[in-house]
């Protein structure tokens, strides 16, 4: 749900908190979510999905969003990559839930 209003709108806020103190807040979240950028700088849409679509903690929709905000991407692509990483993850944890892939595995 605050996929979008992230996308949208992270950039004016982090521009507003930096002439706050929260400025060292400002550079922790930027810093991390650049060095989780790196793999998806490369292929930029697929990469983006990618990443939302590995079940793991800290890859998910928000962290996406605001990755691909960073990166400047068009909404256009972040919102799609975004939504079918999370059916893919939602996918991935309901068949290893149900014990689908336990078996292959």
């Amino acid at each position: 749900m605050p996929t979008p209003f992230i996308l949208l709108f992270i950039r004016q806020i982090l521009d507003w908190l930096r002439n706050t103190r929260f400025v060292k807040l400002v550079h922790r979240l930027e810093a991390k979510a650049e060095a989780k950028s790196k793999s998806i700088e490369k292929y930029k849409t697929f990469g983006l999905y990618l990443f939302v679509a590995v079940p793991f903690p800290g890859t998910g929709a928000w962290t996406g969003a605001l990755i691909a905000a960073l990166l400047g991407m068009r909404f256009k692509h972040a919102m799609f990559s975004i939504l079918t990483g999370t059916l893919t993850a939602g996918l991935i944890m309901c068949a290893i839930s149900y014990g689908v892939l336990g078996k292959v595995w």
